[in-house]
């Protein structure tokens, strides 16, 4: 059984190989399309959204505390505030959520 896990390690390093190879091979000239450019551009945030969203709802002990949380982070993020401040801030608001479900 281990002598597969090279074959396995070979087949998966082959196919990031031809996903990263193919569109440079095949695509010669630039990219004009203003609708593919686009969607090139925004298809990283909508992949980090993805896999951040449902981290931050399970996060704490609580989906309500992480819902304060999440709109602490929008709110401050919203007025351009640093990446540190939003942190402190949706940090803060899901300790005070916390401490006020406790009490109830």
């Amino acid at each position: 059984m281990n002598h597969n896990i090279y074959l396995y390690i070979l087949v998966m390093a082959g196919v990031t190989y031809l996903i990263r190879m193919l569109p440079l091979a095949l695509m010669k000239k630039e990219i004009t399309n203003p609708f593919f450019l686009s969607f090139l551009y925004y298809v990283p945030y909508a992949c980090l959204a993805a896999m951040t969203f449902p981290a931050i709802l399970f996060s704490t002990s609580c989906v309500a505390s992480a819902a304060a949380g999440m709109g602490a982070a929008l709110a401050a993020a919203y007025k351009e505030k640093s990446l540190v401040t939003v942190a402190v801030c949706a940090c803060a608001a899901v300790f005070a959520a916390e401490r006020v479900i406790g009490l109830l």
